[in-house]
């Protein structure tokens, strides 16, 4: 924890005299604490409790009694965690609703790290569906929660909606830097990589108006995209035509419309690629031949012959040497496990993404996505649904994993 800096906001609950004693924890341990409490914690605990503990002044309001600004995007930027302990009925509401009308609220939002959440209220409030509803939808973006422990809940010692003791705080985020430090060992192995990502839909052409696509928005691959790339690997993606664009700096874009343009540049890019994940929703078929002209309507029904499209995933299990490491992705509808295992074993994979479209909230045009990762020993790791870029941070864990095992 030495090091490790802390900022812990304080909610309007008779359990903000907990956090005292998470403060004294945390800063005996080495890490810096600077507190956000919002106006109605101060009924609950003094602030002077909070900076004396702390050693650092305590913060509510956008100023300061000398009129300078309390910058919530730099305290955003300052943490290594967001903690909201005690987390209230209100200010989850909040969150999850986007409001901003405190400092804490606004902190949130500018917020790049975890935020961790410790929520505190009676039962009926807990147990309420608005509440749920709050609380998934935090999840839904990224966030952690923390709640009593289950074995104390089961043996009635404590109830449904009261905040984790200090200790039990602690101890998640001690195994939580735990687990950082170890993944920020095994991710400089990823630096310098060379990584080949297909994303986003193709296009077949009827007729200079018309055409064959999918509901791909390439959004899934391109957070794969800005994943490894973050992390230091030099990424090429052929992306098909969407609206979406790569946040980070230093991806090479390769655009194209057709899936024999997506092959034909995936299969000339493959031979320097480490590793290769084909996120792309490919057209399996193409139209045989494309009108020159717009097709006028005549007849009350029109034929239109479809040809195949090359197999851009087998083509490359089939090129792939010992070194280079190949992810598929399967999106099913029926029998999902054993078709993804089928396709892993046929196209000659070291990993497939599954996900189905009978999953809520996944598939095509979410922000959201819910994955079972199968590799080529059979060890299959099922995830919640999460946001897109939490997904990709899963399949990059696995990929490095794998490539290291």
């Amino acid at each position: 924890m030495k090091g490790k800096k802390i900022l812990l906001g304080v909610c309007g609950s008779i359990a903000a005299y907990k956090s005292a004693f998470l403060v004294r924890l945390l800063v005996k341990a080495g890490a810096e604490v600077k507190v956000v409490m919002t106006q109605s914690a101060h009924d609950f605990v003094d602030p002077l409790t909070f900076s004396t503990l702390s050693k650092n002044p305590v913060l509510t309001s956008f100023t300061r009694d000398d009129k300078t600004w309390n910058s919530h995007v730099e305290l955003g930027l300052w943490a290594d965690v967001f903690l909201i302990a005690p987390a209230s009925a209100n200010t989850i509401a909040k969150l999850a609703s986007g409001m901003c009308d405190n400092l804490l609220a606004a902190t949130y939002l500018s917020a790049k790290c975890l935020v961790l959440l410790a929520p505190a209220m009676d039962l009926d409030m807990w147990k309420h569906p608005a509440t749920q509803y709050n609380l998934n939808a935090l999840k839904r973006f990224g966030n952690e929660v923390i709640s009593v422990n289950a074995g104390e809940l089961a043996s009635g010692l404590v109830g449904e909606g009261r905040m984790a003791e200090p200790e039990e705080i602690f101890d998640w985020l001690e195994k939580h830097f735990a687990v950082q430090k170890k993944r920020e060992d095994t991710y400089k192995k990823i630096v310098g990589k060379q990584i080949l990502i297909t994303a986003g839909p193709t296009v077949e052409p009827i007729d200079p108006v018309r055409f064959i696509s999918n509901h791909s928005t390439g959004k899934m691959g391109l957070a794969l995209a800005e994943g490894l790339a973050a992390l230091g690997a030099q990424v090429t993606v052929v992306k098909g035509p969407t609206s979406f664009n790569p946040q980070v700096k230093g991806i090479k874009i390769i655009p194209v419309t057709t899936a024999q343009e997506m092959y034909d540049a995936s299969v000339k890019a493959f031979p320097k690629a480490d590793v290769a994940i084909l996120a792309g929703a490919v057209s399996d078929y193409r139209p045989v031949s494309v009108s020159n002209q717009k097709i006028k309507k005549a007849d009350d029904s029109l034929l239109i012959q479809l040809v195949k499209n090359p197999d851009i995933l087998e083509s490359l299990g089939k090129k792939k040497t010992k070194k280079q490491f190949l992810v598929g992705f399967a999106l099913e509808t029926e029998d999902e496990l054993n078709n993804a295992r089928a396709k892993l074993k046929k196209k000659n994979l070291d990993m497939i993404v599954l996900n189905s479209l009978r999953d809520k909230g996944a598939g095509f045009g979410f922000d959201t996505n819910k994955i079972t990762v199968i590799n080529k020993k059979g060890d299959e790791h099922s995830y919640s649904l999460k946001g897109k870029s939490d997904v990709a941070r899963d399949i990059i864990d696995e990929v490095i994993n794998m490539m290291n095992a």
